[in-house]
């Protein structure tokens, strides 16, 4: 489902210092054990001084307190990777928990004086990015355990990215060579992609004459599309049953697919016809589309004569949001969602628990957010979780800490609700469960206190008197459930029960509750006097892989008496068995052909993984095509060192969105993790999809991982424009490149198709988002540049964008000359991409 864990918090050099120490209100009060002041006594700047294998960074310690900083007798916390001690004698460096680090004085260490500096040498993972760095350093003092002082850092990555980051702009600007030139006025003006449009001439003027007329059923379709034509023609249309005249006619039209719609524009009026509201609100927003971007209280708009019959190419189309990793605010949810409904998506994945973070109140058990959604320092680790990602010491940062009040998840369920988008909430179990898990022990002591036993175990998660050693791929070593445990089935009955309540009183469907079931690591529940017990009195259960059985088991059973399905990541599918005397994953049987939808993400080029989807659909699952390498978007756009993001899975652009082949992928995989080529022939004897699989595909889903992201400029960077991409993969039909069997035919359809999407994402679509819903950050694709024939060419991603240029070491700016030719210059040259709006990407930097 995510990550093996590879690092740390994105954060530019500008922002380093300021995100682990933001202050924004939240809902969650700082600790009472651990007071954050403003006093600063330290800062730390880092420096990549060998990146040969694992990283050495230089750590500068600058004492700017009033007081020494002394030789012993204090400790410095921070996020990372894999930090290591390169002499004990100098720091000792220790994992706590997770990506949690502390850093303590060693005897060798010698006390700093105020204003002085002292210089020690770490290790740490491989650095690609700037990602990769530690972050989130604060300071405690033995004297003084209750309070945590927050610590600024900054860091330089030196020279070492300046060879591999030019060559990267020679790649980016070959690529951007096969762009072709299209017309302004060529292909269909909806997006996504439509089944049928045909332009007919004869375009139709919306001005404020215009009415709604609108069947019963979709009256609130018919609000929808008011509501919108207001913010056109300066006036909200009335709605009729009937009318003469100019109008927009909304009909009920029996027989249609699921979720179509037809539309139809001539010079006496508008049609719509569906047969659900669903399709009917599809399209609405493909009207909304239409609409010139100068529209906005315009009183007048002429929309062209057309007509449309549309209807999505898959029944689910999903965006997963991970609001646990890192929190995102109420506001922000509702804004994705906005931005779900114009793409014609009907699916959010709302991750909202996992180790770092509860994030819906849960009214039943309040732990679960009291506790359960607060990162911030504690001296007994029990008001709280650690700080994870860089959130720092203190409960008000807002990225660490925060969660939606039940009136804010009933908002939020009408809103999506009321955009035809149904909302699937992800309870993470057995393992990714830390949160949870130290929740209801906080429950559990509270209750203890009072002297109610019985009422303390009723939701208990773990057996207090396990001794099971393990270390999950994030590096936590206590965030597995005991499944053996009666208490825990009473658990997520509970939380499952309270959230269907939530869903009612929202007036919003729920079908499934998704169970996460990924990564659980070996070593769980072997020293479990609960499981042990469990074992000896069931004849069924022997092994740890029969607990895993016996526990989806119980859910799929409890979910099934309250009229839903169960949902999961690919390991609920999979069981282990023996293949040439190795132990490989297989679909389990047991659970095939009972309804269960898997998210099946693993199919890395070289990991023998890559036709697992298929494998699990051709035995009897639903699947949800969720693929790493091309679906994952929190991955980095591409390889420099400036650009934030993961890289474990590979890296993901724009394209590889858009060139994703749902039902033949295994045909387009064109590089492995490290971006190399890699070669279609390891791959051959993998198992493809039969007629019963491709039954069993429901859709697509794209999950944007949290760990990287601290506010939602940053999310709708890593969000946009890869979002538009798999909009046109989910809804839109096979494009031709895709069926063709002649490879040069279809290279040369895929390079036509390439061009008009790229054309529609910047005339249309991207300037669109400037101001739609508020207006979205999102990425602004670096330059392409190239020295031939002693002269720097460059070249843009997304035509019509403007590339700045300076030859004199600064930074380019909006009033910097305009590339319209070959640099002559020598020496330093920076190029930025700006758009229409005045917005500009990363700054490349190219030595001629």
């Amino acid at each position: 489902m995510t990550i093996p864990f590879t690092g740390l918090l994105f954060l530019s050099l500008l922002s380093f210092a300021s995100c682990a120490q933001n202050t924004s209100d939240t809902k969650a009060t700082t600790s009472t054990s651990a007071t954050e002041t403003t006093t600063k006594p330290l800062t730390i700047t880092l420096a990549l001084a060998d990146n040969t294998g694992r990283s050495r960074l230089a750590m500068t310690l600058t004492n700017t307190g009033n007081d020494p900083l002394p030789a012993s007798g204090w400790t410095l916390y921070f996020n990372s990777g894999s930090a290591t001690s390169i002499d004990p004698n100098v720091v000792r460096v220790t994992p706590v928990n997770g990506d949690f680090y502390s850093l303590k004085p060693g005897p060798a260490f010698k006390a700093i004086a105020p204003g002085q500096s002292a210089t020690i040498t770490i290790q740490d993972r491989h650095i690609r990015n700037l990602t990769d760095f530690p972050i989130g350093f604060y300071l405690v003092f033995d004297t003084n355990p209750e309070q945590a002082f927050p610590v600024a850092m900054t860091v330089s990555k030196g020279n070492t990215f300046d060879k591999s980051d030019q060559q990267l702009a020679e790649k980016i600007y070959d690529q951007n060579a096969s762009i072709q030139s299209i017309p302004a006025d060529k292909g269909p003006k909806i997006f996504p992609t439509p089944v049928s449009y045909q332009e007919t001439g004869q375009p139709f003027v919306l001005d404020k004459q215009v009415v709604v007329v609108a069947d019963k059923a979709f009256t609130a379709e018919a609000e929808v599309l008011a509501n919108a034509l207001a913010t056109v023609v300066g006036t909200k249309p009335s709605i009729r049953a009937q009318a003469a005249g100019k109008s927009i006619s909304l009909r009920k039209k029996a027989g249609m697919a699921p979720e179509g719609y037809e539309l139809q524009i001539n010079q006496d009026g508008i049609t719509l016809s569906a047969s659900d509201g669903a399709g009917l609100f599809y399209g609405i927003q493909s009207l909304q589309t239409l609409m010139p971007l100068d529209a906005a209280k315009s009183g007048s708009v002429s929309l062209p004569g057309l007509v449309v019959k549309d209807a999505p190419r898959f029944p689910y189309r999903a965006f997963m949001m991970d609001v646990a990793r890192n929190f995102q605010p109420k506001s922000e949810v509702l804004k994705v969602l906005d931005l779900l409904a114009l793409y014609k998506f009907n699916t959010l994945h709302l991750h909202f628990s996992d180790d770092e973070g509860w994030r819906v109140e849960i009214p039943s058990l309040p732990e679960l957010t009291s506790v359960g959604s607060k990162r911030a320092y504690s001296a007994n680790q029990k008001e709280s979780i650690v700080p994870s990602y860089g959130s720092g010491p203190s409960a008000s940062n807002t990225s660490g800490t925060g969660f939606y009040s039940k009136a804010d998840f009933v908002e939020i369920l009408r809103y999506a609700n009321e955009r035809h988008i149904k909302v699937i909430p992800e309870i993470e179990s057995p393992g990714h469960a830390r949160a949870a898990l130290r929740a209801m022990d906080a429950r559990y002591e509270r209750l203890m206190k009072t002297g109610n036993k019985a009422e303390a175990e009723k939701y208990l998660l773990r057996d207090l008197t396990d001794k099971s050693t393990y270390q999950s791929v994030q590096g936590w070593n206590d965030n597995v459930i005991d499944v053996s445990l009666p208490s825990v089935y009473a658990f997520m009955e509970r939380v499952a029960d309270d959230l269907r309540a939530m869903y009612k009183e929202a007036g919003a469907p729920l079908n499934t509750i998704h169970y996460g079931g990924d990564e659980v690591p070996k070593g769980v529940w072997e020293k479990s006097p609960s499981a042990q017990k469990l074992m000896a009195g069931n004849a069924s259960i022997k092994t740890t892989q029969d607990l895993w059985e016996y526990y989806f088991g119980k859910l799929d059973k409890a979910l099934k008496s309250r009229g839903l399905y169960l949902s999961g990541w690919e390991e609920i599918g999979l069981t282990k068995a023996l293949k040439n005397g190795r132990s490989i994953w297989v679909p389990n049987p047991v659970f095939a052909g009972k309804n269960f939808h898997v998210n099946v993400w693993q199919n890395s080029p070289g990991s023998g993984a890559e036709d697992l989807a298929y494998r699990l659909a051709n035995a009897g699952y639903k699947v949800i095509l969720t693929p790493v390498t091309h679906l994952y978007l929190d991955l980095a756009y591409n390889t420099s060192s400036e650009e934030p993001g993961q890289y474990w899975g590979g890296y993901v652009d724009i394209d590889k969105p858009f060139y994703f082949i749902p039902f033949d992928y295994l045909r387009n995989f064109k590089d492995d993790k490290t971006g190399k080529l890699f070669p279609a022939s390891a791959i051959k004897s993998r198992e493809p999809l039969t007629a019963a699989g491709r039954a069993n595909i429901v859709g697509i889903e794209a999950p944007l991982w949290s760990e990287k992201i601290l506010s939602p400029d940053q999310l709708e960077y890593k969000l946009l424009p890869k979002l538009l991409a798999v909009a046109e993969r989910a809804w839109a039909k096979d494009p031709a490149w895709s069926t063709e069997t002649n490879t040069a035919k279809s290279d040369q359809l895929y390079n036509k198709a390439w061009s008009e999407f790229l054309h529609t994402l910047s005339e249309r679509e991207l300037p669109r988002l400037d101001t739609y819903a508020g207006g979205f950050q999102y990425r602004i694709p670096t330059a392409g540049a190239k020295v031939t024939s002693g002269k720097l060419a460059a070249n843009v991603q997304l035509p019509g964008s403007a590339i700045h240029y300076t030859t004199d070491g600064t930074e380019p700016t909006a009033s910097s000359p305009i590339y319209t030719e070959p640099i002559a210059a020598t020496g330093t040259i920076k190029l930025k991409v700006f758009n229409k709006a005045g917005r500009s990407g990363q700054t490349i930097t190219v030595v001629n």
